[in-house]
């Protein structure tokens, strides 16, 4: 499994200026077969400094959880350090 990219990425206008909502179309590579799913993601900045990633899909994938949704995490927290996502 490995993600391509996240199509499309829209921020939600919401008026909590610590955190932050997303959505888009993430491309995954699963066993040579590309795969197109609607997700949804959020990013918080907590109080103390560090900052919080949470995603979820809106249809159901055929891939184990654990490993997809901390490659996804590591993929957005990538997206945030270098400014490529909408703001």
């Amino acid at each position: 499994m490995k993600i391509i990219e996240i199509k499309n990425i829209v921020r939600k206008d919401v008026p909590i200026y610590y955190k932050r909502f997303y959505k888009g179309n993430l491309v995954l590579d699963i066993m040579d077969k590309q795969d197109e799913i609607p997700v949804e993601f959020s990013i918080e900045h907590k109080p103390t400094g560090h900052t919080e990633i949470e995603a979820s899909f809106a249809k159901e994938i055929n891939y184990p959880l654990v490993p997809l949704m901390k490659e996804l995490k590591t993929f957005i927290a990538d997206l945030e350090s270098n400014r490529k996502l909408p703001s």
